[in-house]
């Protein structure tokens, strides 16, 4: 018995659980309001994607104009500076199909989704949708005669259920005044009367709740046929919302996934291509010819004397750090170095001058072309300078086209002091021209 009473509590409360029972068709009404909601949260999803699309590719863009400056301005050079650069053009075309990727999920899955969504659901002045509403009116029609007839079965099983009360008490006092020797005859005939009432009762309540089961059971099917139908259309709607969801989804996916675009696949074609081009053996020959043993060198040759070199130098002796004569190796560490090697280079191109000319007049000439001279050789060295400042970092001590003749203020400071520095050689050079001329000039006034 216990066993059989278990049982149908179980049968009962699944058949309390099942949608047929009255008030049960809201969990097919919400799942209508959810599928908004989930149309919402849709576009939320593909939104967000859309930013991490937009996101990386700006840092992809970054990163490579960052990158393609570093290389650029760095030591890389050849063939293994182009591999490199090809992964940062790589960086910049990628960064393109994920923009692609982010206007597809903007304009085109998540309008799709916004579009649908505003076809599918349409809202009320007094609030919720009226495809909700809709169905709940449905359910609620299908289930008002079959609810009524209901209503009716409980009312009578209650009845039938205290009339089966009353007459199990009736009979259980007869039972115990039968017992009771004090009771007269005519208060147990009330009790039997009663019990006999009792028993026409309840027959007469089973009857009404067997009619009433009886009637619920006619119109169930009809109730059945209605509640599908409305469950049917609810079924409908949510189809499409699914199918809808899967073929976006579909879309969703092909916007995604990269590797099926051809331009994604010539991307990496190109960069492996370039990466395998890279050739280690002509940049190392590329760097000998240009910055190596490879480069170009004007090598010293042997030049005639000629009358013209003893005035001007050319420029390659310009350039030429041992030579002797010139003021480019001055440097300014002490004034006292700085007369010796004036004097010593003055007395020389003297020493010359008397030997090579006869005449006495071109000694100051000598010396002001020198002047000349080592001022412009001074300025041409200061070109030199600025046009490759950095290019060498050899050792510079003994270099004569050092930085400190740079500005050309040594020389002017030369060119200035010069005739009060002069040795005591010259002066008697300078002096001796001067009589000379003064007695050459004497016949001519007499």
């Amino acid at each position: 018995m216990e066993g059989g009473g278990g049982s149908g509590e179980e049968t009962e409360k699944a058949g309390m659980e099942s949608e047929n029972m009255i008030g049960n068709y809201k969990r097919a009404v919400k799942r209508i309001d959810d599928g908004h909601r989930l149309c919402n949260d849709l576009m939320n999803c593909l939104h967000e994607r859309a930013k991490i699309e937009k996101a990386y590719a700006q840092q992809l863009t970054e990163w490579a104009k960052r990158w393609k400056q570093l290389v650029e301005k760095g030591p890389q050079y050849g063939t293994g500076e182009k591999a490199w650069n090809a992964v940062m053009t790589e960086a910049e075309r990628v960064s393109e199909l994920h923009l692609e990727v982010k206007n597809a999920l903007m304009n085109d899955d998540f309008e799709k989704v916004k579009n649908w969504q505003k076809e599918a659901y349409h809202k009320q002045m007094m609030g919720g949708f009226k495809e909700t509403k809709e169905a709940e009116d449905g359910f609620r029609k299908a289930q008002k005669p079959w609810a009524k007839k209901l209503k009716e079965v409980e009312a009578a099983k209650k009845a039938y259920h205290a009339a089966c009360k009353e007459e199990k008490l009736a009979i259980s006092r007869e039972t115990n005044s039968k017992a009771d020797p004090a009771l007269n005859p005519e208060q147990l005939k009330k009790l039997q009367d009663k019990v006999e009432k009792s028993k026409q009762d309840s027959q007469k309540t089973k009857e009404k709740y067997e009619k009433t089961l009886k009637d619920l059971d006619g119109a169930t099917p009809q109730y059945m046929e209605n509640m599908e139908q409305v469950f049917e259309q609810c079924q409908q709607f949510e189809d499409k919302r699914l199918r809808f969801f899967r073929d976006l989804l579909l879309d969703v996916e092909k916007h995604l996934d990269l590797s099926n675009l051809d331009g994604y696949a010539s991307i990496y074609r190109d960069l492996d291509y370039t990466i395998k081009s890279a050739d280690v053996l002509e940049d190392l020959k590329w760097f000998k010819n240009n910055h190596g043993p490879g480069m170009s060198m004007n090598w010293p040759q042997f030049e005639e004397w000629s009358a013209d070199l003893n005035r001007t130098l050319s420029r390659r002796e310009k350039k030429k750090p041992g030579e002797g004569v010139t003021l480019t190796g001055i440097s300014q560490a002490g004034e006292g170095s700085l007369q010796n090697k004036h004097s010593s280079h003055l007395s020389v191109q003297s020493v010359q001058s008397t030997q090579s000319s006869p005449n006495p007049f071109e000694d100051e000439e000598e010396t002001n072309n020198i002047i000349d001279k080592e001022d412009s050789k001074t300025k041409n060295v200061s070109s030199y300078e600025k046009s490759y400042p950095t290019e060498w970092s050899d050792d510079e001590s003994n270099n004569p086209f050092t930085s400190n003749d740079a500005n050309g203020d040594s020389t002017l400071l030369m060119k200035r002091r010069l005739p009060d520095r002069r040795s005591g050689s010259e002066r008697c050079m300078t002096t001796r021209g001067r009589r000379l001329t003064s007695s050459a000039s004497k016949p001519e006034k007499s």
